[in-house]
C-alpha cells in the first residue's frame, strides 16, 4: 500500500508542477522514476518510445506504464498501480482547470496573469528542449562519446530513421505511417544486424 501512495504522490507532484504538457513533464518523470530506481535509464527510454507510439496523452501513458511496472515489481496487481499513478498525474490538472474556469472571467485581462503566462511559455520550451537533448544523448551515445560510436552500426540505423522521419514529416505524411516505417526499419535492423 505504501508503494501505491508513493506512486500517487510522485505523479501528483509531477502533474502539479509542470506546465507545457507531457513533454515538459519528461524531465520530472525521469527524475522521479529513475531517481526512485523504479526503472533503469534504458528501460525508461523504452517506455518513452512505447508511451509515444500508443494512443493517448504522453504523460498519462507513461504514468500508467510506470504504475503497472512498479506495482507488479512489488507484488501488487498491476492495474491498481496504473490507477494510482494515472490519477496522480491527472488530478492536479483537473483541479487547476476547475479553478481557472471559475475565475477566468475575473482575471482574463489581468497583467499579472498575462505576465505569468509569458514567463511560463519559454520555460516549457526549455524543459522540452532539455528532455530532447538528454534523451538523444542516452539513445545515441549511452556510454559516452568516443570514436567507437562511429563504428556502431546502430548509430547509423538511428540516424537513418531520424532522417527518414524528418523527410516524411515535411512531406505531410500521416504520423502513423511515419511510426510504422520507423518501426519496420528498427525491426528489420534488429534481425539483420546480428547476422553481419
Amino acid at each position: 500500500m505504501l508503494e501505491l501512495l508513493e506512486l500517487f504522490f510522485n505523479f501528483f507532484m509531477i502533474g502539479a508542477f509542470t506546465f507545457g504538457g507531457g513533454y515538459a513533464m519528461l524531465p520530472l518523470i525521469e527524475q522521479r522514476v529513475v531517481g526512485n530506481e523504479w526503472m533503469d535509464p534504458q528501460l525508461f527510454i523504452d517506455f518513452i518510445a512505447i508511451s509515444e507510439s500508443t494512443p493517448g496523452p504522453f504523460a498519462i501513458n507513461s504514468a500508467t506504464a510506470v504504475g503497472a511496472t512498479v506495482a507488479r515489481d512489488n507484488g501488487i496487481f498491476a492495474p491498481i498501480g496504473s490507477f494510482f499513478s494515472t490519477l496522480g498525474v491527472v488530478l492536479p490538472s483537473f483541479i487547476i482547470i476547475l479553478i481557472i474556469a471559475k475565475f477566468y472571467e475575473k482575471f482574463k485581462n489581468s497583467k499579472v496573469v498575462s505576465g505569468c503566462m509569458s514567463g511560463l511559455r519559454p520555460a516549457a520550451i526549455g524543459l522540452i528542449g532539455a528532455a530532447l537533448l538528454k534523451l538523444a544523448y542516452q539513445v545515441f551515445v549511452p556510454n559516452g562519446f568516443t570514436a567507437i560510436n562511429f563504428t556502431d552500426i546502430w548509430l547509423y540505423v538511428y540516424i537513418g530513421i531520424f532522417a527518414l522521419s524528418t523527410v516524411l514529416a515535411f512531406k505531410k505524411l500521416h504520423p502513423i505511417i511515419i511510426i510504422c516505417i520507423a518501426a519496420g526499419i528498427g525491426i528489420g535492423a534488429g534481425y539483420i544486424i546480428p547476422l553481419i
